[in-house]
């Protein structure tokens, strides 16, 4: 999925050192994506830009489209990271520069290594389910797997752990024990939760991690804080165990990982490292070379927006 805002700024992102467990509590803004698609974009966020290698996370829905075209992306270019597409409903049509062409449907993963520069499109089929909800996330790739060879995995069968009202889905990384078939490039975690009303659990956490919970739809208390929709709880390092316990039925998200100690530069749908490899790839997208030609898409693809008027620097987190 593509950041299409007309006017993104230059994101500085690093690693903040934290002594141990902290609760911000953060909200996210509203951003149209495609033609009839809004977002709540929980990050990058004004009090917090990552989680670990997380560095984007967009939620979307739920949205009735029955009637409507739903998720309309044109052709876009990434660079230096992985996408994560995530649904709990509705159907989304992956098409790439490398040829791919897959239908990701619920509780399935879409995983798209951008590495050294792809392109791609996203759009509901013709013919799609009534509801559509889910998630778009980016993965920072380190300096020495960001230039790897561009690639997409889809993943059906997803591990899972289940406990009393509570069933979780791993997307990226291990969780108690279960580990996804995603491919990963730094220590991180993602999973699902969906949680009965009334369900209480104290997850299993590696205390290295910085995590952080997005509620995907209910009502869950994290650790004594209530997280609803439209809201995520950045919950710091330094955790053995997360208390949960689910106020209404509820979806959440874990996101988590080893802070990332890199200086990155993130701007529209690329993440560099100084702001000269920010002109380069804005350059080779606009003159058609790198990124590759995503064929079957009926529209044209989306040209880059204008360069901030600064310089893009690379910065760590600390202000």
């Amino acid at each position: 999925m593509s950041n299409l805002d007309l006017k993104p700024t230059p994101t500085t992102c690093g690693c903040e050192p934290h002594s141990g467990p902290v609760k911000e509590l953060l909200t996210g803004r509203q951003v149209p994506l495609g033609e009839s698609t809004e977002v709540r974009r929980l990050l990058p966020n004004l009090g917090r830009r990552m989680v670990g290698a997380w560095c984007f996370v967009d939620h979307y829905g739920p949205d009735d489209v029955e009637h409507r075209p739903g998720m309309m992306v044109p052709p876009h270019p990434h660079l230096g990271l992985q996408t994560v597409s995530w649904l709990h409903d509705g159907e989304i049509l992956h098409r790439d520069s490398l040829g791919s062409l897959q239908t990701v449907r619920p509780y399935e993963l879409g995983l798209m290594t951008s590495g050294r520069g792809i392109s791609h499109a996203e759009q509901s089929p013709h013919a799609h389910p009534r509801i559509l909800h889910g998630a778009q996330l980016w993965v920072a790739l380190p300096d020495e797997h960001r230039g790897v060879a561009p690639a997409f995995e889809h993943h059906g069968a997803l591990p899972t752990v289940t406990a009393s009202g509570l069933d979780a889905t791993v997307i990226m990384g291990t969780l108690d024990g279960a580990t996804s078939p995603g491919t990963a490039y730094s220590p991180l975690v993602g999973a699902d939760f969906k949680l009965r009303e009334g369900a209480a659990h104290r997850l299993p956490l590696e205390p290295e991690f910085e995590y952080a919970v997005l509620a995907m739809s209910g009502s869950v208390d994290v650790d004594g804080v209530t997280v609803e929709p439209n809201s995520l709880l950045y919950l710091g390092c330094g955790r053995r165990e997360l208390p949960l316990r689910a106020r209404t039925d509820a979806g959440i998200l874990l996101l988590g990982g080893v802070p990332f100690e890199e200086k990155i530069v993130m701007w529209w749908n690329f993440i560099t490292r100084t702001g000269e490899e920010m002109k380069q790839a804005r350059e080779d997208w606009q003159t058609g070379s790198l990124f590759g030609e995503v064929h079957g898409f009926d529209g044209d693809r989306l040209m880059a927006p204008e360069l901030p008027p600064v310089p893009l620097k690379a910065r760590g987190r600390v202000r």
